[in-house]
């Protein structure tokens, strides 16, 4: 397996498909990448070239922003938010979809499990 930037790319995928396994390249940097560094998309992983993978390292250097940088960025940017107390930064902190969605229904993945709250006992009838 090819190593670019500390993180293993297949070896058995095309080389566009393979470098979307770095956290920050997605299908279209991937694409772009590999017409700039003039390497065969259709090209495999483990037919990469050292000089190929050196192009691919040199290239995602110099334009992007990935894995632990891009990380710390994004981890940067919510604690800012949560900082100035904006509505974003409530919304990080609670644990509720940020950007406007209904949270009546359909908010299971942020939300979690339901947490049944129990309804008050009623007190005991006298005879």
């Amino acid at each position: 397996m090819p190593r670019i930037l500390g993180v293993d790319i297949p070896n058995d995928k095309r080389v566009a498909i393979s470098l979307t396994y770095l956290y920050g390249v997605g299908s279209t940097a991937a694409a772009r990448i590999v017409e700039e560094t003039g390497i065969d998309p259709a090209k495999r992983g483990k037919d990469l070239t050292e000089d190929e993978i050196s192009r691919i390292v040199s290239f995602i250097d110099k334009h992007l922003v990935i894995e632990g940088e891009l990380r710390r960025q994004v981890a940067q940017n919510i604690a800012r938010l949560r900082q100035i107390n904006c509505y974003r930064g409530f919304r990080h902190i609670r644990g509720l979809p940020v950007r406007g969605q209904r949270t009546k229904t359909n908010a299971k993945t942020r939300k979690g499990p339901a947490k049944t709250v129990a309804g008050r006992k009623a007190p005991p009838r006298s005879k």
